[in-house]
């Protein structure tokens, strides 16, 4: 194919990578274009829900991820401040068999790593160093030209390019917004973890205002921990705020086996949690957003890079059914028909995040009222997933 009929993909992420292979297996021409020096991600675990092991799996990658991971026995609940088990779901076969996938954790560079592979396997162009200024649309093509001046032709483009997204600007003229919850990572060897955990679990624990997440990594190397918490500072309007002295000071309402975890997150780094408004427009003429770009979500419900699989596989479907018998695409058509798909559904998903982290981290009477809610639901009840993990995802 000429580079008029080439599909441009801004951003080197997860989502970015996904869509270049799912758009390369279904015999498109693809380009990646991403502005750092190499593939990389930032953080550490990803859980993947079966709503991304399928699409995996359809990839061509998900054994590999398997491997480079870990499968889950339970995802389990506590409430943070007495340690008491709350509910427990078993991720075994029969959830398998119900939800057409498995449960995976997976560091994020292990996972981008295996799609990069795949993708340059697969024909994909992988270009880094490659800072994308403008894009021009003319009416059958689109030219992309980075800050060094360089100019790629294609037919299409997705943008990729994560919350601070510049192509979104196209759409909207909104702003990240901050929710006053900060992050704080680390991983440390499996046998210097202490206490009495499953070491095959993923634990959350839900307390006042913070919560952590913990769970194995590179087949059971590795123990992940994410603490997070409401910023003191925020609330009074500091301008920094979220710093390790506020951590420790709001993790001493926790447990003994929560606050252990403390010294083996990093200090000199954390992670403001943002998102955004959803919004209905994703799609202009022969240009798309996509992944955190088009949808920023909390992280409540593990969903981020989960969705920008699903983005990556309805995106692939909809240009392979507006290829013409020449091979051409139409892609203004395939983008739209793509966005109207998806954009009902992560609009849910990010406005359920939000709820799903407040019912985390109420305090007092309302969290009473949790714990029994999720005392009282029965451990093999799945119900309350269908609409997120299930194969008819709706």
């Amino acid at each position: 194919m000429s580079s008029q009929d080439r599909l441009i993909v801004i951003g080197g992420g997860i989502g970015g990578v996904a869509t270049a292979l799912a758009a390369r297996r279904a015999g498109h021409e693809v380009t990646v274009l991403e502005q750092a020096p190499a593939f990389t991600e930032v953080g550490a675990g990803l859980q993947m829900a079966p709503n991304a092991t399928r699409v995996l799996r359809d990839l061509g990658v998900l054994d590999q991820v398997i491997e480079a991971g870990v499968l889950p026995e339970h995802l389990v609940f506590h409430n943070a401040v007495d340690g008491k088990e709350l509910t427990r779901v078993r991720l075994d076969a029969a959830y398998e068999e119900h939800f057409g996938g498995p449960y995976v954790v997976v560091h994020r560079s292990d996972l981008l790593d295996i799609l990069v592979r795949a993708a340059g396997e697969a024909g994909v162009e992988l270009l880094t160093g490659q800072r994308v200024e403008d894009i021009d649309q003319h009416p059958a093509s689109v030219t992309v030209r980075t800050a060094d001046g360089t100019e790629y032709a294609g037919a299409a483009v997705v943008a990729a390019d994560g919350l601070h997204s510049r192509t979104r600007a196209l759409f909207s003229d909104d702003e990240p917004i901050q929710s006053g919850y900060v992050a704080y990572r680390g991983t440390i060897p499996i046998e210097d973890v202490q206490g009495g955990e499953n070491l095959r679990d993923v634990l959350v624990w839900m307390g006042p205002k913070l919560h952590l997440v913990q769970y194995p990594l590179r087949s059971g190397a590795l123990y992940n921990q994410v603490a997070v918490f409401r910023s003191p500072g925020f609330d009074r309007g500091e301008e920094k705020w979220g710093g390790p002295e506020e951590m420790e000071q709001v993790f001493t309402a926790a447990c003994e086996p929560v606050r252990r975890a403390l010294p083996g997150l990093g200090r000199q780094r954390w992670w403001p949690m943002a998102d955004r408004e959803p919004i209905s427009c994703w799609t202009k003429d022969r240009i798309a957003l996509l992944g955190d770009s088009a949808h920023p979500m909390l992280q409540y419900l593990a969903q981020g890079a989960c969705q920008a699989l699903e983005d990556a596989a309805t995106l692939a479907s909809a240009a392979t059914r507006h290829t013409a018998s020449d091979g051409t695409v139409a892609w203004p058509s395939a983008l739209e028909e793509y966005a109207a798909e998806r954009a009902p559904r992560t609009a849910r998903v990010q406005s359920t995040a939000r709820v799903w982290g407040e019912m985390w981290h109420v305090e007092g009477v309302a969290a009473l009222l949790r714990d029994e809610v999720f005392r009282n639901r029965a451990e093999d009840d799945l119900s309350y997933a269908e609409w997120l993990w299930g194969r008819r995802a709706a």
